[in-house]
């Protein structure tokens, strides 16, 4: 049987990577950037329905995390920063809103 693409939901995994309490690995710089390309390829609802700017900004920011993997200095902190940023930029859009939790 053949292992899936996405073990955890692909929003839930999303959510974790883009936390700012997560450290970034090369590993889930390269799964987010597949996940976007995957989106943009199955041309996600969500993303058609942002306007123009915005998704130009989203792949300017997709554009520069792939550059910034190539070049990436694993120990730097404001790359790391940086990084996270334009990974959060150029996801925009693609999650759903978290539904309100229920108070007990």
């Amino acid at each position: 049987m053949q292992q899936a693409a996405f073990p955890k939901p692909p929003d839930r995994r999303l959510e974790q990577i883009l936390s700012p309490n997560h450290p970034l690995c090369k590993e889930d710089v390269v799964w987010v950037l597949e996940f976007v390309k995957k989106k943009v390829a199955e041309q996600d609802p969500r993303l058609l329905d942002l306007p123009q700017p915005r998704l130009l900004r989203n792949f300017q920011h997709f554009a520069e995390a792939a550059t910034m993997l190539l070049q990436r200095r694993p120990s730097c902190v404001n790359e790391a920063d940086r990084l996270r940023t334009a990974l959060v930029e150029a996801t925009y859009g693609l999650l759903d809103p978290a539904p309100p939790r229920r108070e007990r």
